[in-house]
């Protein structure tokens, strides 16, 4: 029986992980978890280096595998080719491929724009969905793709405003479903997680304290989620545990939204 002593078991010891939007909030949250189960690290950002570097610092204080950050704009071709070019060439291979970079906006349909609705598609579907593509020739067996959703998709009550934002998450879920059938052949298990409202500064930004108040309310767990929750939920997904787990969406809300 081993002792109290024992070096803890690094579950994704020598595997690399890429995760796209991960300088900050739930992306910087899920970098650090991949890391601290032994995984080497990507971390994308755009155009905040500073915050990038903070979250590649941190990931090296664990003494545990390497991260480097990748500046690319994924929501073209080029910026994801770029990324999984820059991965490969620190890392060899990729294994795990988390595709949290996106955007929330909302509009009404009167105030709906050709450009809004461009903006969102691009980088919360044409983005990952060819990031995938250009991944999946570098991942080995076993490997682990991860797309973002929202719990809204599950939400009875959401607001009207973000017809566009929600429209391409449904796509999202769609395009792991298919991807999971697809790839299973290759040994790469593909599922999508929708997170549910998460204090991330983007999240709390703007918000009246009366209305996050009445969000924490919501749920039975009386609190927002944590970055820290969604990364756990991540970090299972990419696990050999998860190994029979693919095509699905794990909705990760605290039964705010059921």
């Amino acid at each position: 029986m081993p002792s109290s002593s024992s070096t803890p078991s690094l579950p994704l010891q020598g595997k690399t992980a890429l995760v796209t939007g991960s300088s900050q909030g739930i992306g910087a949250a899920i970098a650090h978890k991949l890391a601290s189960d032994g995984a080497n690290v990507v971390v994308n950002y755009v155009g905040n280096k500073a915050k990038a570097d903070a979250t590649v610092a941190a990931i090296e204080q664990l003494g545990l595998g390497k991260a480097v950050a990748v500046q690319a704009d994924v929501s073209g071709l080029a910026g994801g080719k770029k990324l999984v070019e820059e991965t490969v060439k620190a890392f060899g291979s990729i294994d795990i491929l988390v595709l949290n970079a996106g955007i929330m906006g909302s509009s009404t349909l009167s105030g709906l724009t050709e450009e809004f609705y461009d903006s969102h598609f691009a980088v919360n579907v044409k983005g990952p969905l060819f990031l995938a593509q250009a991944a999946v020739p570098h991942m080995p067996q076993g490997g682990r793709i991860v797309f973002f959703s929202t719990g809204l998709i599950a939400q009875s009550g959401i607001t009207p405003n973000y017809l566009v934002y929600v429209a391409t998450k449904g796509a999202v879920e769609q395009l792991a479903r298919v991807l999971a059938k697809e790839l299973g052949a290759k040994g790469i298990t593909v599922n999508s997680i929708a997170p549910g409202p998460t204090a991330t500064e983007l999240f709390l930004k703007g918000k009246p304290e009366a209305l996050l108040e009445g969000i924490k309310k919501s749920g039975p767990f009386g609190r927002l989620g944590q970055p820290d929750d969604i990364a756990d939920a991540v970090a299972f997904l990419a696990s050999p545990a998860a190994r029979w787990v693919s095509g699905t969406t794990l909705r990760v809300t605290g039964a705010m939204i059921v």
